[in-house]
Parts: structure tokens; C-alpha cells; sequence
């Protein structure tokens, strides 16, 4: 690590530095709480809005041979050939932190499906079902997007926090504590040679006063 020039305009830059670097871990530390806070609650709630998803998952597919009871494969197809493809969703930012964690939606009101074909009851339920389903998985994918989000955040965040505390800190203390030792180190420098000049001068001039009396 190479040392600044040991001056006192750099001792004070050096300690100018050193209550930002502070003020900055301080800053740093907080987010980090901050986000770790969120990133629970978003984890618990993921957790839960996974294990919805999961269960009407396996409700829908008991529906789907419920439904295949009632009007059979071949017609199942037939209805599901006519089913609308999926409908677009839109996506917003909303920011926790300086993090930029995304809101997914439908891009318009979600609806039931049927095909035109189709007049039975089984059939419809499982398109609402269905429909539902789709609302689960976009709710699940905007919980565990944000938290992806939240942990790149928080990670680095870690390291910058390490990097202050560990590194950066510790080489401006160094930097300053070297820069104060010099400056001490030539002040006494210079006392002692001042002390020495003010010493030949008095010699001087007491051999002048005495030539001067004699």
C-alpha cells in the first residue's frame, strides 16, 4: 500500500475520508438490516404462496380426470383446442432500498375459459380452476423474482460493508496513523535543529560580547 506524502493538508483529507468511510458503513449496515428484514418476510410468504400454487396444481389435475369422466378424452381436446392461448402480463418496478423489485400482473382482467362446444359443468369448473392456477403462478413468480433480486442486493451489499470494515478503514487509519508519526517525526526534527541553531547563535554572541569588552 503505498503511503500518501506525509503533509497536514493529507492528514486532514486522509481523516475526512475516514468519517465518510464511516458514515457510509453506517448507511451500509442499515440497508443491509433493512433488506434482510424484507427479504424474510418475502421468503415466508413465497414459501406459502408456493405451496398454494402446488396444491391447486394437484386439485386441477384431479379435475382434469374428473372432467375426462364426465365428457370424455376426445371431447376434453376438442374444448381445449378452442381455449384462448395464454393472456399477456405486464410487469412494473417498485423499489425497496434502491432495489428494483418487479410487480407481475395480468395485462387485463382474467376471465374463465371455455370452448364454444361446451356445455358441462366439470368443463367449466376446470377452466376456472385453471384460470386461477395461471393467477397462482404469476403471484409465485413475483414473490421469487423479488427475492433474487433481494439477495444480489443483499450480497453485495455484504461486500461492501466487508470491504469497508476490512480494507478500506483500516488502510485510511494506517495511511493516517503514518502521516501523523512523520509529521511528528519532523517536528522534533525540527525542534532539535532550531534548538541547535538558537545554541550557535548564543556562542556566537557571547564570543562577540567578549571580543567586544576586550
Amino acid at each position: 500500500m503505498a503511503m500518501p506524502n506525509p503533509t497536514r493538508i493529507n492528514l486532514i483529507n486522509t481523516r475526512r475520508r475516514i468519517n465518510i468511510a464511516r458514515k457510509g458503513h453506517s448507511i451500509l449496515k442499515r440497508k443491509r438490516e433493512v433488506l434482510v428484514i424484507e427479504f424474510l418476510k418475502l421468503l415466508k410468504e413465497s414459501k406459502e404462496s408456493r405451496n398454494i400454487l402446488n396444491e391447486m396444481i394437484r386439485q386441477a389435475y384431479v379435475m382434469v380426470t374428473t372432467a375426462s369422466t364426465y365428457v370424455g378424452n376426445y371431447e376434453l381436446e376438442e374444448v381445449a383446442l378452442y381455449m384462448k392461448e395464454a393472456e399477456p402480463v405486464k410487469m412494473t418496478i417498485k423499489n425497496i432500498m434502491g432495489v428494483r423489485i418487479p410487480v407481475i400482473s395480468r395485462a387485463q382482467e382474467s376471465t374463465p375459459q371455455t370452448g364454444f362446444m361446451s356445455s358441462s359443468l366439470a368443463v367449466d369448473d376446470l377452466s376456472d380452476t385453471f384460470t386461477k392456477v395461471t393467477d397462482a403462478i404469476i403471484d409465485t413468480a413475483q414473490r421469487e423474482q423479488g427475492l433474487k433480486r433481494l439477495v444480489l442486493e443483499i450480497d453485495k451489499t455484504k461486500r461492501r460493508v466487508n470491504a469497508l470494515d476490512y480494507k478500506i478503514i483500516p488502510n485510511l487509519k494506517n495511511q493516517s496513523k503514518y502521516i501523523r508519526m512523520r509529521l511528528e517525526e519532523m517536528d522534533r526534527d525540527t525542534f532539535s535543529a532550531l534548538k541547535h541553531v538558537k545554541k550557535k547563535l548564543q556562542k556566537t554572541a557571547q564570543a562577540e560580547a567578549q571580543a567586544a569588552a576586550s
